[in-house]
């Protein structure tokens, strides 16, 4: 096997290091791709974490993999993996902030938070990560800012949200006893430069969990597609919506993938009439909102049969066969 990656990695356990190393190797057109640790004894144990034909799937394997390990405290020999020297080194401030009220957060004030939040998005009908994402919340609950300007020293909080908010939530702060104050230049010199450095690669691992769940959907849907699995039977096999199922068809449509197969099946039970009804509106009002269509289609006589989730479903489906013709129309002309 010819080796075409390799880089080698240690752990600090209990006084001792824990060396390591993770390699990639091509072999008659067939990747392989691994994971070598040494125990207490010396003796490697070695973990195959993918062996086949697709680069591409190799890769988000990789990436996953590595990011757990890096995350589990190990750290490369030679650096480059994905750029830690560069997040290890550099003043990063954001992350550092969002990384201590992660570690340090307070719990109570926290829910007090998200309490008012749940209400005040209701109230606005509003999702709630529009009136304070969870990291917000975070940062006041550990930070406990009270003035307008040391609210806008979080990241994430801007002059908008502040004036939207900041009255709102400095009540829950104002007056509250806390450990540091601001600026906060002292959780640079405070944050553990390790603690850190797993935190920051445990967020890589999370992304690049739900980058290989993306890929192996896609993959399944595109294998389904040519089989002729329907999207209930892909809902089934992967615990995801329907509408994620849609919005990846037009992302794969978008990419030059022909999901026709999938997208006759599911409309079937459509009328030819209620089709050409949806077109025409493409063609009256575009493509880029659905609301309008569905109103010029629909009017308020939503079918009772149906459910506005399953009508609007039609329409994204739709809305594929008709950029996929406007497209071609463009490439003839």
């Amino acid at each position: 096997m010819h080796i075409v990656f390799l880089n080698s990695m240690e752990k600090r356990q209990d006084e001792r290091l824990i060396p390591a190393k993770v390699w990639i190797g091509e072999e008659r057109g067939v990747w392989r791709m691994g994971w070598s640790e040494f125990d207490a004894a010396g003796q490697e144990r070695e973990s195959i974490w993918y062996e086949g034909g697709s680069w591409s799937e190799m890769l988000h394997i990789f990436r996953h993999g590595l990011a757990m390990k890096l995350s589990d405290g190990f750290r490369p020999l030679i650096e480059g993996v994905f750029h830690e020297k560069e997040a290890g080194h550099r003043t990063n401030a954001a992350q550092k902030l969002i990384c201590y009220s992660e570690l340090h957060g307070n719990e109570e004030l926290y829910n007090e938070l998200a309490v008012w939040r749940r209400k005040k998005a209701s109230g606005e009908r509003k999702a709630p990560y529009f009136i304070a994402s969870n990291r917000v919340l975070r940062l006041i609950s550990t930070f406990v800012p009270q003035t307008v300007e040391e609210l806008l020293q979080l990241p994430g909080v801007g002059d908008s949200k502040v004036q939207e908010y900041g009255q709102e939530l400095l009540q829950f702060t104002s007056g509250m006893k806390r450990e540091h104050t601001f600026p906060l230049d002292w959780v640079y010199r405070q944050l553990d430069d390790e603690a850190f450095m797993s935190w920051f690669y445990k967020q890589k691992e999370n992304k690049y969990k739900q980058d290989l769940d993306q890929y192996k959907i896609r993959r399944s849907i595109l294998e389904g597609i040519s089989a002729g699995v329907s999207l209930e039977q892909l809902e089934e096999q992967h615990a995801t919506s329907r509408r994620e199922l849609v919005e990846l068809l037009e992302q794969l449509e978008q990419e030059g993938y022909d999901t026709d197969a999938l997208i006759e099946s599911e409309l079937a039970h459509m009328s030819e009439e209620e089709k050409a009804a949806v077109w025409k509106a493409y063609e009256e009002l575009g493509d880029t909102l659905l609301k309008p269509v569905l109103q010029h289609v629909y009017g308020t006589d939503i079918p009772a049969d149906q459910s506005l989730d399953q009508l609007y479903e039609k329409l994204r489906m739709i809305r594929i066969r008709y950029r996929r013709q406007a497209s071609a129309r463009l490439d003839v002309g």
